[in-house]
């Protein structure tokens, strides 16, 4: 059978593509004095392997060239220095105590998702969480989801008990990093966020301590991890969830073939507003000589409580009622749906893990969409006349909207939606693509506002650590200095970076 991409996928079945990364610091003038460094050596591969009961793979390694792809081919010239495939959280702890010891870069690895190849860094030891992928849903119905796992193994998981938690669409993301930088998704308006459902998480901090972190336990590193973005406070080795009974959904496909995409996002802002939280909804612009534009979305209750709210969309488009699909489905189908494998689980994993999903190769960036735009037609005029770039905007609003902004990391709590520039390309396209993507990202913000979602990270962002965490970042310094004084899990875009020099690009 082929290899079918998900955004091959979903661009045959009209729906939008929206993926979770996993994120993986760059150096200013540090507020306190700087600790004094650790000492350091080469690194001891052999050390390391003997203390590891998982693998760990080295260059000469059979598995490593497997080993060392992420999800973006883009990426695949990277050579980590080592890649060690943890089963436990002592392997993380050992991994942590070589990387502070020889100063070697490290990074997490939990579906290997970043955006901006931070998954599987050259010359880093890359922490690969993927082993520790276990989903157990207790009796009160928290669930304990190992770092690694997958967001569809994930959604089958709770589903086989009856229960949810509000995430992502894109089924290999991992839980950690989607769930530490915010996590949006299908449930997200009626449910909040991802992180409005973390209990308590496992952490290995950069003393190489397993830290229990909760609103009990090191409450500022639970903050923390509610939106800080993965990578910069240590590693994450498991999460316990609140979950919610498994709704049932109805799904929604709805194009407008007369109307203008300007038309078509004017009218889905203003509807999203007034929708209520049972309903999520994203727009998806394409571009083209003349731009096109579709609403996909998802709706908890009766097939029959959705027809008159998709009557105002069409209202509000104002080009006639729009050509509809419509279907309901239970909870995990849905998922099976929105990530773009209705065939089942296998084809919601990639072929190293025994699927047929296909690998994409993309150039992404994001803003937040802080207010209605006021001229639907600048938006949709930055992609006519271009091709293969959409830009997806995922609402938000109802129950995220609902939790104040400093009460976690995440502060783009009164945002109306994420958008996400997405730009499908290959190698030899992948500087051209860069260059329209950061165009349409820079002239997005006076139109729609200069916020970022960290999940989507882009290493050109301008100002990017105001724009990932806004009026947090104070607070999220704070807690990075205290886990992480000598930097050890130091990355071009980590917190670090925003603490220790400016902002790159700003």
């Amino acid at each position: 059978m082929p290899q079918v991409t998900r955004r091959q996928f979903l661009q045959r079945v009209g729906l939008g593509v929206a993926a979770a990364a996993v994120s993986a610091c760059t150096p200013a003038t540090r507020a306190t004095p700087a600790p004094s460094p650790l000492p350091s050596g080469p690194p001891d591969w052999a050390g390391l392997k003997r203390r590891m009961s998982g693998t760990l793979l080295l260059p000469s390694d059979g598995g490593y060239p497997a080993a060392a792809q992420a999800y973006n081919p883009l990426y695949d010239a990277q050579r980590p220095a080592a890649i060690a495939q943890c089963t436990t959280a002592s392997d993380v702890q050992a991994c942590l105590d070589l990387a502070a010891a020889s100063k070697t870069p490290v990074a997490a690895r939990s579906g290997g998702h970043s955006f901006a190849g931070y998954s599987n860094p050259a010359g880093a030891l890359v922490i690969d969480l993927g082993p520790m992928a276990g989903v157990e849903v207790r009796t009160d119905g928290t669930a304990v989801v190992g770092a690694g796992a997958r967001l569809i193994d994930v959604y089958s998981g709770l589903a086989a008990a009856g229960r949810a938690i509000p995430g992502g669409s894109c089924p290999t993301v991992g839980i950690a990093g989607l769930t530490l930088g915010g996590g949006v998704g299908v449930l997200t308006r009626q449910y909040g966020l991802t992180i409005d459902h973390l209990v308590s998480a496992q952490v290995v901090t950069p003393d190489s301590v397993l830290r229990t972190a909760s609103a009990a336990s090191h409450p500022d590193l639970f903050w923390a991890l509610r939106g800080g973005g993965g990578g910069n406070f240590g590693v994450t080795t498991s999460f316990s969830f609140a979950t919610v009974p498994a709704p049932d959904l109805v799904v929604f496909a709805v194009s407008f073939p007369d109307a203008p995409a300007s038309a078509v996002l004017g009218g889905w802002q203003d509807w999203i507003q007034a929708a209520p939280a049972p309903l999520w909804a994203n727009c998806i612009v394409s571009a083209g000589s003349s731009p096109s534009a579709r609403v996909n979305g998802s709706f908890l209750g009766a097939q029959a409580g959705l027809t008159p709210v998709l009557d105002d969309l069409a209202r509000r488009v104002g080009t006639g009622s729009g050509t509809r699909s419509v279907a309901a489905k239970g909870f995990l189908d849905a998922m099976l749906y929105f990530a773009g494998c209705p065939g089942g689980l296998q084809a919601c994993h990639l072929p190293a893990e025994g699927g047929t999903l296909g690998r994409e190769a993309f150039v992404a960036s994001s803003r937040m969409m802080d207010r209605a735009v006021a001229d639907p037609a600048a938006v949709t005029a930055l992609v006519t006349g271009r091709s293969g770039i959409d830009l997806v905007f995922d609402s938000l609003g109802g129950a995220v909207a609902r939790v104040g902004t400093a009460d976690t990391a995440y502060a783009h709590r009164s945002s109306l939606a994420t958008i996400q520039i997405y730009a499908g390309t290959n190698a030899a396209g992948q500087a051209a693509a860069t260059q329209a993507v950061g165009e349409i990202r820079d002239a997005l913000a006076p139109l729609a506002g200069s916020g970022a979602y960290v999940n989507y990270l882009d290493p050109a962002l301008p100002g990017w650590p105001s724009a990932y965490y806004g009026g947090n970042l104070p607070r999220l310094e704070q807690v990075a200095a205290t886990y992480d004084p000598h930097g050890v899990l130091a990355f071009p875009q980590g917190i670090g970076a925003a603490r220790s020099g400016p902002p790159v690009g700003g």
